[in-house]
């Protein structure tokens, strides 16, 4: 059974920084793309980063434009993908979803097949 546990939400400030994680497992994920959605009240899910393998020893990171500049998405080992948020802003909160899947640079949730529980995020201002 595939499972995906995500961990390091929390609250902080506006200008702090988190380092959200997952740990998948059930099969391997070598070769999967893992990223990171969020879905704030009222808003559909929208993309915030993720990584590809892209050959070899390999993984090729990418960003939604909300995020790109402000995180840094990490494959810490293959089953296992951190997301790193600096210089948070009130706007940032949200439930934040890892999620994993087998097409190459997936952006979109329906490209996805694997899904965490949600770890929730509030930037107080």
């Amino acid at each position: 059974q595939v499972q995906l546990v995500e961990s390091g939400g929390g609250l902080v400030q506006a200008g702090g920084s988190l380092r959200l994680s997952c740990a998948a497992s059930g099969r391997t994920f070598s070769r999967a793309t893992m990223g990171w959605f969020r879905q704030a009240p009222g808003k559909e899910r929208e993309f915030v980063a993720a990584v590809s393998w892209s050959g070899g020893a390999s993984y090729y990171g990418y960003y939604g434009d909300y995020v790109k500049g402000r995180s840094t998405i990490s494959r810490d080992n293959a089953d296992t993908v951190s997301l790193q948020m600096n210089s948070l802003k009130p706007e940032d909160t949200a439930v934040y979803y890892c999620a994993a899947g087998d097409l190459y640079g997936s952006r979109r949730p329906t490209e996805f097949d694997y899904w965490g529980q949600g770890t929730q995020v509030t930037v107080s201002s």
